[in-house]
């Protein structure tokens, strides 16, 4: 029945879909797993919460919609459907496992936590013929100052669209004299795609994106979008393969007051735990993480050499072993 409607993006099949899309959304879950997530650092001061603005930015168009790590302003603000307004109460065994899991958390992530966002990929061309330093980007670019996107299903689609967003966001720069808005180069981005699903002789972008960046107007943010130009607002969340697996465990460990430290080993441990390879190393990874430095209060994007890939996961006891690489050898 399907091959009477998906020799097209403009036709629609009886029940309402269109084919072509859900063929490139399906490509997408062939691709390698992409991790990221938006570290706010510690709740601030009662004091300081006082002077914040009470505005909240106006929530983005869902792609989902059901998932609970998505991005939903109304939800903090609008109580909870119920005649009694008591809190539930919290077991001593419970209330001792949390405080263990803060002190062993204090242990392996000391001093201040920082804010920013931390962006994994898993690379799925790999070669030690490879230049590694250069020139062998797969996953994650820098669009623009403010701006990291990263990237998976089909890297050609990925490469033209990233040179579309820095485009616009260099002639945003140029026109403004100021870093374009986050959302709004999201957005330029999704019409683009959404165009390529609507008229004949076009087939849809096969590729997803997680945008990360930072404005003055809402700081740091994290989006996704997808091939049908639909986009949402997250904490955290994962594109590619084993998606499904990843949000569970976001969504078991994240923690609205994590740090960018804390963060960097959440999206290491995932990827250890989604991707189908035993080990972790500088050849099959691409890491980025954007923060704000404490000296300019400038948006500082960094996007991790292999050395520095391969010292963090020996960080975070997730190296390869010695023996792991003389067999490879």
């Amino acid at each position: 029945m399907a091959r009477r409607y998906d020799s097209r993006t403009t036709i629609f099949s009886p029940e309402g879909r269109l084919y072509q899309v859900e063929y490139a959304l399906e490509s997408i879950s062939h691709a390698g797993t992409v991790v990221g997530i938006l570290a706010p650092g510690p709740s601030p001061s009662p004091a300081q919460s006082t002077s914040a603005p009470l505005t909240a930015p106006a929530p983005t168009t869902s792609a989902t919609g059901d998932d609970a790590m998505a991005v939903d302003p109304s939800s903090s603000s609008t109580p909870a459907t119920g005649t009694g307004t008591a809190t539930p109460t919290i077991s001593a065994a419970a209330k001792k496992k949390e405080e263990e899991a803060k002190a062993e958390r204090d242990r392996k992530y000391p001093g201040p936590q920082r804010a920013g966002i931390v962006l994994a990929a898993e690379k799925k061309v790999t070669s030690k013929l490879l230049e590694k330093e250069r020139g062998s980007s797969e996953k994650i670019f820098l669009i623009n100052g403010n701006i990291l996107s990263a990237v998976a299903g089909l890297t050609a689609d990925a490469n033209s669209l990233v040179s579309y967003s820095r485009n616009a966001a260099q002639a945003h720069l140029s026109s403004y004299d100021e870093d374009m808005p986050v959302e709004q180069l999201v957005q330029k981005v999704c019409d683009l795609k959404q165009g390529y699903t609507q008229f004949g002789g076009l087939r849809p972008f096969g590729v997803s994106f997680l945008f990360a960046g930072h404005d003055p107007h809402h700081e740091f943010q994290l989006y996704a979008s997808d091939p049908s130009g639909n986009y949402s607002g997250w904490k955290a969340t994962c594109i590619g393969a084993n998606n499904s697996t990843a949000q569970s465990l976001l969504r078991q460990d994240y923690r609205d007051d994590i740090g960018l430290d804390e963060a960097m080993g959440l999206a290491l441990k995932v990827l250890s735990k989604t991707m189908d390879s035993t080990s972790l190393d500088s050849e099959k990874l691409e890491f980025a993480t954007l923060t704000i430095d404490k000296e300019t209060g400038l948006t500082l994007a960094h996007i991790f050499k292999p050395a520095e890939i391969d010292a963090l996961l020996e960080k975070e006891g997730l190296a390869k072993k010695p023996e792991e690489s003389s067999a490879s050898a």
